[in-house]
Parts: C-alpha cells; structure tokens; sequence
C-alpha cells in the first residue's frame, strides 16, 4: 500500500460525529439512604407514628445505673398512643459521660437552663435514695378495721 494514500485516508478518517457509534458512559449510583426492613415499615405505618426531626442526641438511663446513648438518631412518635421508636446505633456510656454530653450540648442555651438542670438532677437523686419507700399510702387494712369498728359502735349506740 503507498504511504500517501494511507496518509490521506487517516486524515479523512472522522472521530466521532455524524454516524459514528457513540459510547455510553456509565453513571456511578450513590445511594446514601438506607433502607428500611419493609416489616418495619409496615409496621411504623401501623402504629401511626410521626417523624420528629432536628433530635441531636437520646439518652436512657437504666436500673443498674448504665446509659443507653443514640447520636443523631431518627426518632419517631405517636405520643397519643405512647409509642416511641428509636432509629439508630446505640452506645453504652456511665452516667458521667452522658451528663458530660449534655451539659456541652446545653451551653447555648444559657444559665437558667443549666440551674433547671441542676434542679432536675438533685430531685431525681433524691427520688433514687428514698428507694422503695410508699409512705404516702395508707394501709387499706387497718384502715377498713377502723371503720367497720367504727359501725359497730354506731350502731350499738
């Protein structure tokens, strides 16, 4: 073949446009939302409850003094039915770590909130050294004892 000719038809040849086969380029999906269990789904839509947005932190404190923490987690509720679900990876903490968090998490709001939470905390170890003590309920016993000796005497009088 003469290298001219050659030459002339590699010039000539078109790179892309009018009947060329185009390529098809293929697209990286990225997909950031996770999907829910359809069983849970289905049953969230059954217990008719809300999303409530914008919850930084959750934190639940147990009986044998641990704390159960969830950061960002998504909270949904259906106060009328007293039903709350929580969404998200759950951490143990003590109770100073929690405290510690959210008093970092109180700083914007300013002294008086902080004084509400000192309040909160001293009534809640009170309640916790009473223990199981019920002094405020009467012994029904007696007290129905009383009465019906009471009657008695009513009635023999």
């Amino acid at each position: 073949m003469n290298p001219e000719k050659l030459a002339k038809l590699q010039s000539q040849a078109r790179i892309g446009g009018k009947g060329s086969p185009r390529r098809k380029v293929k697209k990286a999906v990225v997909s950031t939302s996770v999907k829910e269990d359809p069983k849970l789904a289905s049953t969230l839509r059954q217990l008719n409850v809300q999303a409530i947005p914008d919850i930084a932190s959750i934190n639940m404190f147990k009986e044998d003094g641990k704390v159960i923490g969830f950061t960002k987690p998504r909270l949904s509720a259906n106060p009328h039915a007293n039903t709350f679900v929580i969404n998200g990876r759950a951490q143990e903490k003590t109770p100073e770590e929690a405290i510690t968090e959210m008093f970092s998490g109180l700083g914007s709001f300013g002294p008086e909130s902080l004084s509400q939470l000192a309040k909160l905390s001293s009534s809640l170890q009170e309640s916790n050294n009473a223990g199981d003590v019920d002094d405020d309920i009467p012994d029904l016993i007696s007290s129905a004892d009383q009465s019906a000796s009471k009657n008695d005497l009513d009635a023999a009088d």
